[in-house]
């Protein structure tokens, strides 16, 4: 190791806790301790992201924070204490090199022994799929309280509905995707949900799926993810025009995310006859891409591939479009609000807008409300001006500064309860 250093679901939605304005309920003065606990590099890019960002906004909220994780792909600050469970001798071990199954199940080892040797040293146990169940049964002995992150849908549902789109498609989920059905993953999760003392779910369309599966909504808890508001922001001179429609799709090109039900509403509104573009960012699944060809052939269709940085394309375009038939909560929503792009999203995205005051939202493979809704987006520039004054407006409180401010808040919440 490198460095050792029975109502509603709890929470309302994207908006911080009632009782305070930040989040920030009373709470005793003494920090938080708290064991997190990540299966993977922390700080890679997709879920390493979130959570790093997680800990970072909790430290900075006042929670005495513990990581550990198989290595870390960045430095993270000092007050932070690190444990690595998969680098010897200042060597990082990958996972393929233990098998990926082996090692979430060696750092889950190494975690609930860690808690064990510690205990009673945590108040809070926060963990991450699949690499949980020993940290969590061990956190029921050290009478800590432990969290599950749940950063989609209820995996029953996930397999559900990329099947379901599998079958519409004729493009079957890729071999080894996290949404192709395997058994033993499945049970390993239903193990977790049902060890874990709360659920964290980042939308309401998530809590849905586990209310429906009968998890009572007191084991519920609502939280948000963030944006990082150093790199997600307004251009300082905004390069939209009051011209033709300018959208993008930004995400996984493959079925489940939707980008055929947006790419035939785009032909459909007719923006792209009238100079308009549709931007299509991110990799497209080969055995995807034949399915698309006859909406990638279009004029008005670019196709950019993985973009690294995507703060600028997010300035540049008027909207965000993302009709997700599953999905947890979007982090490119959040950072297109940040960066004045209007969120045109399914209910399945997960995104932290209002319908009709900071973006737009229609059911997923509801293609003729999409098209509606780009159709009144190219016609009606009011429309664009004051649907983007809303995002920027609801994307303050949704930093990932607060979004530590919340979980935290969650924290205190389950240990009075407790």
């Amino acid at each position: 190791m490198a460095r050792e250093q029975e109502g509603e679901v709890m929470g309302d939605g994207c908006l911080p806790a009632d009782r305070d304005v930040d989040g920030t309920a009373e709470q005793d003065s003494r920090p938080v301790r708290v064991l997190y606990s990540f299966p993977h590099q922390l700080g890679l890019t997709g879920i390493g992201t979130t959570a790093l960002n997680q800990v970072l906004g909790l430290v900075a909220a006042g929670a005495d924070v513990c990581v550990s994780c198989t290595s870390l792909a960045v430095e993270v600050p000092l007050r932070v204490r690190v444990v690595e469970t998969l680098r010897f001798g200042g060597r990082r071990i990958p996972h393929r090199a233990l098998g990926i199954d082996r090692a979430w199940r060696y750092h889950d080892w190494q975690t609930a022994q860690l808690l064990r040797r510690l205990s009673p040293a945590f108040q809070v146990v926060h963990t991450w799929p699949l690499g949980a169940l020993s940290t969590l049964r061990m956190a029921r002995q050290a009478h800590a309280v432990s969290f599950r992150e749940v950063p989609n849908t209820h995996t029953r549902n996930a397999y559900a509905e990329a099947d379901r789109e599998a079958r519409l498609t004729g493009v079957p989920p890729a071999l080894g995707s996290s949404h192709t059905f395997d058994p033993r993953r499945l049970a390993r999760e239903l193990d977790e949900y049902a060890v874990a003392d709360r659920l964290l779910v980042p939308s309401e369309n998530v809590a849905s799926t586990f209310l429906r599966e009968g998890f009572m909504p007191s084991k519920i808890i609502r939280h948000h993810y963030g944006y990082d508001p150093a790199r997600f922001r307004p251009a300082p001179c905004d390069r939209r025009k009051d011209g033709p429609l300018t959208v993008a799709f930004v995400g996984r090109g493959e079925p489940r995310k939707g980008l055929h039900y947006a790419l035939e509403a785009w032909l459909a509104c007719g923006a792209g006859q009238r100079g308009g573009r549709f931007i299509v960012c991110g990799d497209l699944a080969p055995e995807y891409r034949p399915y698309l060809g006859r909406w990638l052939q279009h004029p008005s269709v670019e196709i950019r591939g993985f973009v690294p940085e995507v703060a600028g394309l997010l300035q540049e375009i008027d909207a965000l479009v993302l009709p997700s038939v599953e999905e947890g909560s979007a982090l490119v929503s959040y950072e297109a609000m940040a960066c004045g792009a209007i969120p045109v999203v399914s209910s399945a995205v997960g995104a932290c807008c209002r319908h009709g005051e900071s973006g737009l939202v229609h059911e997923p493979r509801d293609v003729a409300t999409l098209t509606a809704q780009l159709t009144a987006l190219d016609a009606d520039l009011r429309l664009r001006r004051r649907l983007r004054a809303g995002a920027l407006k609801a994307a303050r409180s949704l930093t990932w500064e607060t979004a530590g401010r919340v979980l935290l808040c969650r924290y205190g919440d389950a240990l009075k309860a407790a």
